[in-house]
């Protein structure tokens, strides 16, 4: 019979969907099975209305073969079929999808109820078959139609065309013959031969198809030690062949939450994605509206090794009608949650002409939405019922929450300033903002913070000393992301944050304010030598309105703190390292140090320049900052003590 040709635009398309379009061969079966279950589903809908059809759903399946000899899989349904026509049409024009078609008219019928329900289109854009062509070099179908005496063989070896002539087939369906290409040292073929290997792609794509996918499957097995067996002897084996059902084909997402017991969450959480612990939380979404989709997602008990590396890729597991399209689609899970894990399945998704990727649209915008909120609702109902799990979830997520309340200039805070929770003066355990600001003193206008490397170190700095006086509460930020977090909220139930080592951190009267501009001007020449002594290392020297029984601190001048001057040496000079915050020395008058520089200042010059060296070494210290020179600071207090 005379081979056709494909049309032009066909033939181009057909060469850049073999070498292009797709970026794993493997996914041919995928495509392949997709289309059967479409074929299934196209003629158990008719079922519906047409009682000549004489097929229960019970009776469908898609069954697999391999022929090591002959190179060859075969994949067949019971299915609807083709006529000659349908595949010429179908198969002889590419990007013409029967299944479009389909569901087309499905959509002017109007269907409702159980008759909408009952047919799930997956393929849409009828290129998908033509994946089988990455494998193999030649690819015969053999179809009759339902209601057809006839049976019809199309046959193509690629882009040079294709055939189409009768041929013998007792049964409805379809019937796909796949040649496999010859192995070579880049890609080893023989592997789609192996009937495991089909196996383990059936459960990675199509697991949840809602057809059987069934397979003739051969185990070996050790038989059973007899009893009067010697120390020669040598074990035995025994095969036998059955046919075996692939797919699970009902996920668990698309059960009942009712009816899903936590044992089997918790199961499938570990076999899906490899953890040896059960999840902190079990997140089942069934979400209708302006898009309909289902989702069950986890939140881990603990961060992947890689987690805070770039290395680590988010996202989640995207099905379309229970066929899997992408292993891990990052547009549904924001980043600030980029530790869950899961599932997306919806019929609604708007796929592209490879499945592979998807199109970035209001859908996948929708679905990230909600998926943020469900999230965040569990996360806060984990923090008031189980204090524990939450803690435990705080230590491995804690930090990408904060990175996630200053990411985009805040965009998120609101979503997340609830979740946060910071080490404090009130003791050992976290708080969150919440709790704090129930917390708060009669007539606390601020929510007070320090800046430390560490708790013990924010506990001694001498600054903390009036507000902890007061009776306040002070947070404790010790991550460097911290302080950033406080500017990026600004506020928390109307309470401004305010560091305790700020002048202005506690309100003053205009007389306290009066007596302390007197005492600075009294005690201007002993801090001009303090300034000019040190020179361009502080940007002031000021008595200070923080300190009590401590003799000296260092605070700043201007938006900049030392703790982000830290944080933005560690960038390097890549990032932002040559940063630094203007240093202000600060001094306390009623102290016996003080004393002691005023006396020198007046009297020996000379000392009260190491006195001022040291005091200004020292406020480097308390505050956690290197000492320049830590050779010339031993030589300075070994010279004082003498």
């Amino acid at each position: 019979m005379a081979k056709k040709q494909f049309k032009a635009e066909s033939k181009r398309l057909l060469d850049l969907m073999i070498n292009s379009i797709y970026t794993h061969k493997e996914i041919f079966l995928r495509e392949l099975i997709s289309n059967a279950s479409d074929a299934v589903d196209k003629l158990a809908y008719k079922a519906l209305t047409d009682d000549k059809v004489g097929i229960k759903r019970k009776d469908f399946q898609i069954t697999l073969e391999t022929d090591r000899d002959g190179r060859t899989i075969t994949i067949t349904d019971n299915g609807i079929g083709m006529t000659r026509e349908e595949l010429e049409k179908n198969l002889g024009t590419i990007a013409r999808s029967g299944s479009f078609q389909f569901k087309q008219e499905m959509d002017k019928a109007e269907l409702t109820g159980k008759n909408a329900k009952a047919v799930d289109i997956i393929g849409q854009f009828g290129v998908g078959f033509y994946s089988a062509f990455m494998v193999a070099d030649t690819v015969t179908v053999r179809s009759r139609a339902y209601g057809s005496d006839e049976a019809w063989e199309w046959k193509s070896d690629g882009a040079d065309g294709y055939t189409v002539e009768p041929c013998g087939k007792d049964t409805v369906g379809t019937q796909v013959i796949l040649h496999l290409k010859p192995d070579t040292d880049e890609e080893h073929y023989s592997e789609y031969l192996e009937p495991h290997r089909l196996q383990e792609l059936v459960k990675k794509y199509s697991d949840y198809v809602h057809t059987p996918i069934r397979m003739e499957m051969t185990h070996t097995h050790m038989k059973p030690r007899p009893e009067d067996a010697g120390e020669d002897y040598k074990p035995e084996y025994e095969t036998h062949t059955q046919v075996e059902t692939l797919n699970s084909m009902v996920p668990l997402w698309q059960r009942a939450k009712s009816k899903v017991k936590k044992e089997e969450y918790d199961q499938f959480y570990r076999e899906k994605f490899g953890d040896w612990e059960e999840p902190l939380a079990t997140i089942h979404i069934s979400a209708e509206g302006q898009m309909e989709y289902k989702a069950l997602l986890f939140v881990p008990a603990h961060a992947p090794y890689d987690y805070y590396s770039k290395d680590y890729e988010k996202g989640l597991q995207l099905y379309s009608s229970g066929v899997l399209i992408m292993d891990k689609c990052p547009e549904v899970v924001p980043d600030h949650f980029s530790f869950v894990k899961g599932v997306v399945d919806s019929q609604d998704l708007p796929l592209n002409i490879s499945r592979e990727t998807l199109q970035h649209t209001r859908a996948l915008h929708i679905m990230e939405n909600n998926v943020e909120k469900k999230v965040k609702a569990e996360l806060l109902k984990l923090q008031k019922e189980d204090g524990e799990k939450y803690l435990q979830f705080w230590k491995s997520f804690g930090r990408q929450l904060k990175y996630g309340t200053v990411n985009g200039y805040g965009a998120k805070k609101e979503v997340l300033q609830d979740l946060l929770m910071f080490r404090s003066s009130n003791g050992e355990e976290l708080t969150t903002l919440a709790e704090y600001v129930e917390r708060m003193k009669e007539g606390q206008e601020s929510i007070f913070y320090l800046c430390a490397e560490s708790v013990e170190m924010a506990k001694a700095l001498p600054q903390a000393e009036r507000v902890l006086d007061k009776g306040y509460e002070i947070l404790y930020f010790t991550d460097e992301v911290d302080e950033f977090v406080a500017q990026t909220l600004m506020r928390y139930a109307d309470k401004p944050f305010k560091s305790a080592a700020d002048a202005d951190a506690l309100p003053e009267t205009e007389e306290e304010k009066e007596a302390a501009e007197k005492k600075a001007e009294a005690n201007r020449p002993v801090l001009d030598f303090v300034k000019e002594t040190l020179g361009d290392k502080v940007s002031d020297v000021r008595l200070s309105k923080v300190l009590k029984s401590g003799a000296v601190c260092m605070t700043t001048d201007g938006p900049m703190s030392l703790e982000m001057e830290k944080y933005f040496q560690k960038l390097g000079e890549d990032g932002m390292g040559a940063m630094k915050a203007q240093r202000v020395l600060e001094l306390n008058a009623d102290s016996p140090v003080y004393a002691a520089l005023c006396q020198a200042v007046g009297q020996a010059p000379e000392k009260a320049k190491k006195y001022a060296q040291l005091l200004y070494d020292q406020a480097l210290i308390i505050a956690g900052l290197p000492v320049e020179d830590t050779a010339r600071y031993t030589e300075l207090v070994c010279s004082l003590m003498v």
